[in-house]
Protein backbone atom coordinates (compact mmCIF):
# COMPACT_ATOMS: atom_id res chain seq x y z
CA UNK A 1 0.00 0.00 0.00
CA UNK A 2 1.51 3.75 -0.60
CA UNK A 3 1.44 5.93 1.75
CA UNK A 4 -1.03 8.71 2.68
CA UNK A 5 -0.45 12.47 2.31
CA UNK A 6 0.76 13.17 6.05
CA UNK A 7 3.48 10.57 5.95
CA UNK A 8 4.50 11.68 2.70
CA UNK A 9 5.11 15.01 3.81
CA UNK A 10 7.15 14.01 6.80
CA UNK A 11 9.30 11.27 4.88
CA UNK A 12 9.96 14.23 1.52
CA UNK A 13 11.19 16.41 4.81
CA UNK A 14 13.43 14.06 5.75
CA UNK A 15 14.53 13.43 2.26
CA UNK A 16 15.53 16.54 1.67
CA UNK A 17 17.08 17.51 4.77
CA UNK A 18 19.12 14.26 6.01
CA UNK A 19 22.46 14.37 5.04
CA UNK A 20 22.33 10.74 4.01
CA UNK A 21 19.64 8.99 2.86
CA UNK A 22 17.47 6.75 4.89
CA UNK A 23 17.06 3.86 2.30
CA UNK A 24 20.44 3.06 -0.18
CA UNK A 25 22.67 4.95 2.43
CA UNK A 26 23.69 7.93 -0.62
CA UNK A 27 24.00 11.70 0.50
CA UNK A 28 20.84 13.30 -0.14
CA UNK A 29 22.74 16.72 -0.36
CA UNK A 30 24.91 16.83 -2.87
CA UNK A 31 25.94 20.12 -2.96
CA UNK A 32 27.89 18.58 -0.76
CA UNK A 33 30.20 17.40 -3.59
CA UNK A 34 30.68 17.67 -7.61
CA UNK A 35 32.26 16.15 -10.65
CA UNK A 36 34.59 18.65 -11.62
CA UNK A 37 38.49 17.74 -11.54
CA UNK A 38 40.21 20.22 -9.48
CA UNK A 39 37.27 22.22 -7.74
CA UNK A 40 38.57 20.42 -4.07
CA UNK A 41 34.99 18.56 -4.04
CA UNK A 42 35.57 16.33 -7.37
CA UNK A 43 35.66 12.46 -7.09
CA UNK A 44 39.64 12.36 -6.21
CA UNK A 45 38.76 14.54 -3.50
CA UNK A 46 35.54 12.66 -2.00
CA UNK A 47 37.27 10.56 0.43
CA UNK A 48 38.74 13.72 2.00
CA UNK A 49 35.86 15.54 2.42
CA UNK A 50 34.64 13.61 5.44
CA UNK A 51 35.52 10.40 7.02
CA UNK A 52 32.50 8.49 6.88
CA UNK A 53 33.14 8.98 2.76
CA UNK A 54 36.74 7.67 3.02
CA UNK A 55 35.76 4.31 0.91
CA UNK A 56 35.07 7.01 -1.90
CA UNK A 57 39.43 6.86 -2.06
CA UNK A 58 40.33 3.83 -0.11
CA UNK A 59 37.94 1.16 -0.94
CA UNK A 60 39.06 -2.23 -2.66
CA UNK A 61 35.49 -2.71 -4.47
CA UNK A 62 34.67 0.85 -6.04
CA UNK A 63 32.31 1.34 -9.28
CA UNK A 64 31.86 1.71 -11.92
CA UNK A 65 34.25 -0.58 -13.57
CA UNK A 66 34.73 -1.59 -17.12
CA UNK A 67 33.13 -4.67 -17.75
CA UNK A 68 35.28 -6.40 -20.08
CA UNK A 69 35.32 -9.20 -22.10
CA UNK A 70 38.68 -10.52 -20.66
CA UNK A 71 37.69 -10.29 -17.11
CA UNK A 72 34.02 -11.76 -17.67
CA UNK A 73 33.12 -15.48 -16.57
CA UNK A 74 30.30 -16.20 -18.72
CA UNK A 75 28.04 -18.03 -16.79
CA UNK A 76 24.95 -20.39 -19.10
CA UNK A 77 21.57 -20.20 -17.71
CA UNK A 78 17.54 -19.63 -19.00
CA UNK A 79 17.35 -18.23 -15.90
CA UNK A 80 16.06 -14.28 -15.82
CA UNK A 81 16.45 -11.74 -13.33
CA UNK A 82 13.47 -12.16 -11.40
CA UNK A 83 11.67 -8.65 -11.04
CA UNK A 84 8.46 -8.33 -9.70
CA UNK A 85 7.49 -4.10 -10.06
CA UNK A 86 4.13 -2.77 -9.30
CA UNK A 87 2.39 0.79 -9.45
CA UNK A 88 2.89 3.62 -6.91
CA UNK A 89 2.84 6.98 -6.09
CA UNK A 90 6.33 8.50 -6.81
CA UNK A 91 7.96 11.77 -5.90
CA UNK A 92 10.83 13.60 -8.57
CA UNK A 93 13.32 15.35 -7.04
CA UNK A 94 16.00 17.30 -8.06
CA UNK A 95 18.77 16.50 -6.20
CA UNK A 96 21.03 18.80 -7.37
CA UNK A 97 23.45 16.80 -9.52
CA UNK A 98 20.64 13.85 -10.60
CA UNK A 99 16.84 13.52 -10.98
CA UNK A 100 15.33 11.24 -8.57
CA UNK A 101 12.51 9.08 -8.83
CA UNK A 102 11.42 8.21 -5.21
CA UNK A 103 8.85 5.59 -4.54
CA UNK A 104 7.16 6.35 -1.75
CA UNK A 105 5.46 2.92 -1.00
CA UNK A 106 5.79 -0.62 -2.10
CA UNK A 107 7.17 -0.57 -5.68
CA UNK A 108 8.03 -3.92 -5.92
CA UNK A 109 10.94 -5.85 -5.63
CA UNK A 110 13.63 -7.94 -7.05
CA UNK A 111 15.27 -11.28 -6.09
CA UNK A 112 19.09 -12.15 -5.88
CA UNK A 113 20.35 -15.47 -4.65
CA UNK A 114 17.25 -15.80 -2.30
CA UNK A 115 17.27 -12.39 -1.46
CA UNK A 116 14.37 -9.60 -1.60
CA UNK A 117 15.39 -6.31 -2.79
CA UNK A 118 12.78 -3.39 -2.54
CA UNK A 119 12.61 -1.07 -4.91
CA UNK A 120 13.53 2.18 -3.84
CA UNK A 121 14.53 5.36 -6.24
CA UNK A 122 15.90 5.57 -9.50
CA UNK A 123 18.32 8.13 -11.06
CA UNK A 124 20.37 8.72 -14.14
CA UNK A 125 23.92 9.34 -14.69
CA UNK A 126 25.04 10.94 -18.25
CA UNK A 127 27.42 9.77 -19.66
CA UNK A 128 27.38 6.24 -18.48
CA UNK A 129 29.04 5.19 -15.64
CA UNK A 130 29.99 1.59 -16.68
CA UNK A 131 31.62 0.85 -19.80
CA UNK A 132 31.26 -2.52 -21.80
CA UNK A 133 34.85 -2.87 -23.47
CA UNK A 134 36.23 0.37 -22.78
CA UNK A 135 33.13 1.41 -24.87
CA UNK A 136 31.31 4.83 -22.68
CA UNK A 137 27.42 5.01 -23.71
CA UNK A 138 25.25 8.58 -23.61
CA UNK A 139 23.24 7.26 -20.27
CA UNK A 140 22.93 5.20 -17.19
CA UNK A 141 19.84 4.58 -15.68
CA UNK A 142 20.70 3.20 -11.98
CA UNK A 143 17.55 1.48 -10.05
CA UNK A 144 18.19 1.05 -6.34
CA UNK A 145 16.88 -1.48 -4.33
CA UNK A 146 17.52 -2.01 -0.38
CA UNK A 147 17.12 -5.44 1.25
CA UNK A 148 13.86 -6.65 3.44
CA UNK A 149 15.83 -8.72 5.20
CA UNK A 150 18.29 -5.99 8.00
CA UNK A 151 21.09 -9.44 8.49
CA UNK A 152 21.71 -10.18 4.45
CA UNK A 153 24.86 -9.58 4.03
CA UNK A 154 24.35 -7.51 1.10
CA UNK A 155 21.73 -4.55 1.85
CA UNK A 156 21.79 -3.27 -1.54
CA UNK A 157 21.16 -3.96 -4.93
CA UNK A 158 21.64 -1.69 -7.98
CA UNK A 159 20.02 -2.18 -11.51
CA UNK A 160 21.65 -0.94 -14.39
CA UNK A 161 20.70 0.17 -17.55
CA UNK A 162 22.50 1.53 -20.58
CA UNK A 163 21.31 3.93 -23.62
CA UNK A 164 22.95 4.92 -26.52
CA UNK A 165 21.59 7.54 -28.36
CA UNK A 166 18.65 7.00 -30.73
CA UNK A 167 14.69 6.67 -29.91
CA UNK A 168 13.00 9.00 -27.05
CA UNK A 169 13.08 6.43 -24.54
CA UNK A 170 9.32 6.16 -23.43
CA UNK A 171 9.54 6.46 -19.94
CA UNK A 172 11.41 9.56 -19.92
CA UNK A 173 9.11 10.72 -22.18
CA UNK A 174 6.74 10.50 -19.64
CA UNK A 175 8.35 12.26 -17.21
CA UNK A 176 9.30 14.82 -19.39
CA UNK A 177 7.22 18.04 -18.16
CA UNK A 178 7.47 16.95 -14.59
CA UNK A 179 11.63 16.81 -14.93
CA UNK A 180 11.42 20.34 -17.37
CA UNK A 181 9.15 21.98 -14.29
CA UNK A 182 12.36 21.43 -12.18
CA UNK A 183 15.35 22.69 -14.22
CA UNK A 184 17.18 24.73 -11.93
CA UNK A 185 15.02 24.08 -8.87
CA UNK A 186 17.54 22.58 -6.77
CA UNK A 187 16.07 20.24 -3.83
CA UNK A 188 12.78 20.78 -5.01
CA UNK A 189 10.13 18.36 -5.90
CA UNK A 190 7.13 17.21 -8.00
CA UNK A 191 4.29 14.56 -7.41
CA UNK A 192 3.30 13.02 -10.40
CA UNK A 193 1.32 10.69 -8.91
CA UNK A 194 1.70 6.79 -9.64
CA UNK A 195 4.69 5.79 -12.03
CA UNK A 196 5.33 2.31 -12.73
CA UNK A 197 8.29 0.85 -12.59
CA UNK A 198 7.52 -2.01 -15.16
CA UNK A 199 7.60 0.66 -18.05
CA UNK A 200 11.25 0.91 -17.59
CA UNK A 201 12.06 -1.62 -19.66
CA UNK A 202 15.26 -3.33 -19.42
CA UNK A 203 16.45 -6.74 -20.63
CA UNK A 204 16.56 -9.62 -17.86
CA UNK A 205 18.26 -12.32 -20.07
CA UNK A 206 21.49 -11.22 -19.96
CA UNK A 207 23.09 -8.86 -17.55
CA UNK A 208 26.51 -8.60 -15.74
CA UNK A 209 26.62 -8.77 -12.04
CA UNK A 210 29.66 -8.03 -9.75
CA UNK A 211 30.21 -6.79 -6.02
CA UNK A 212 30.84 -3.26 -6.02
CA UNK A 213 29.81 -0.11 -4.03
CA UNK A 214 27.70 3.07 -4.22
CA UNK A 215 29.27 5.47 -7.57
CA UNK A 216 28.27 8.12 -4.99
CA UNK A 217 29.47 9.43 -1.63
CA UNK A 218 29.84 7.88 0.52
CA UNK A 219 30.71 4.95 -1.70
CA UNK A 220 29.51 2.42 0.33
CA UNK A 221 30.73 -0.61 -0.22
CA UNK A 222 28.64 -4.48 -0.95
CA UNK A 223 26.33 -3.72 -3.69
CA UNK A 224 24.88 -5.77 -5.79
CA UNK A 225 25.38 -4.80 -9.33
CA UNK A 226 23.46 -5.97 -12.08
CA UNK A 227 24.02 -4.65 -15.67
CA UNK A 228 21.42 -5.20 -18.27
CA UNK A 229 23.78 -6.57 -21.24
CA UNK A 230 21.08 -5.07 -23.88
CA UNK A 231 21.94 -1.15 -24.78
CA UNK A 232 18.51 1.08 -24.67
CA UNK A 233 17.94 4.11 -26.43
CA UNK A 234 17.61 7.72 -25.85
CA UNK A 235 17.33 10.96 -27.70
CA UNK A 236 19.81 13.45 -27.34
CA UNK A 237 16.93 16.17 -26.10
CA UNK A 238 16.42 13.76 -23.44
CA UNK A 239 20.13 13.56 -21.84
CA UNK A 240 20.47 16.87 -22.39
CA UNK A 241 17.06 17.41 -20.47
CA UNK A 242 18.55 15.90 -17.60
CA UNK A 243 21.35 17.82 -17.50
CA UNK A 244 20.07 21.16 -17.70
CA UNK A 245 17.37 20.56 -14.91
CA UNK A 246 19.99 20.24 -12.16
CA UNK A 247 22.14 23.42 -10.76
CA UNK A 248 25.80 22.20 -11.12
CA UNK A 249 26.27 23.37 -14.94
CA UNK A 250 28.70 20.64 -15.32
CA UNK A 251 28.76 18.43 -18.77
CA UNK A 252 28.63 15.05 -16.63
CA UNK A 253 27.30 13.40 -13.25
CA UNK A 254 29.29 10.66 -13.77
CA UNK A 255 31.56 9.17 -11.58
CA UNK A 256 35.44 7.99 -13.58
CA UNK A 257 36.22 4.09 -13.60
CA UNK A 258 37.65 2.50 -10.55
CA UNK A 259 40.06 -0.37 -10.09
CA UNK A 260 38.05 -3.72 -10.33
CA UNK A 261 41.30 -5.12 -7.68
CA UNK A 262 40.83 -8.50 -9.95
CA UNK A 263 36.73 -8.62 -8.98
CA UNK A 264 35.00 -11.80 -10.29
CA UNK A 265 32.90 -10.18 -12.96
CA UNK A 266 29.78 -12.60 -14.65
CA UNK A 267 28.02 -12.69 -17.31
CA UNK A 268 24.38 -14.50 -17.05
CA UNK A 269 22.82 -15.65 -19.95
CA UNK A 270 21.26 -18.36 -22.46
Amino acid sequence: MCMGSSTRSMLLLLLILSPISIYAQEVQDEREFDYEKGSGKGPEQWGKLHKEWSACNNGKMQSPIDLSNKRVDVVRTSKKLLRNYKPCTAIIINRGHDIEVYWEGDAGSIEINGTTYALKQAHWHSPSEHTINSKRYSLELHLVHKSIDPTSKHQIAVIGVLYKIGKPNPFLSKLGQNITSLVNQENKHRHPGVIDPREIHMSCRRYYSYIGSLTVPPCTEGVIWTISKKVRTVSLDQVKLLRDAVQDHAEKNARPLQPDHKRGIRLFGP
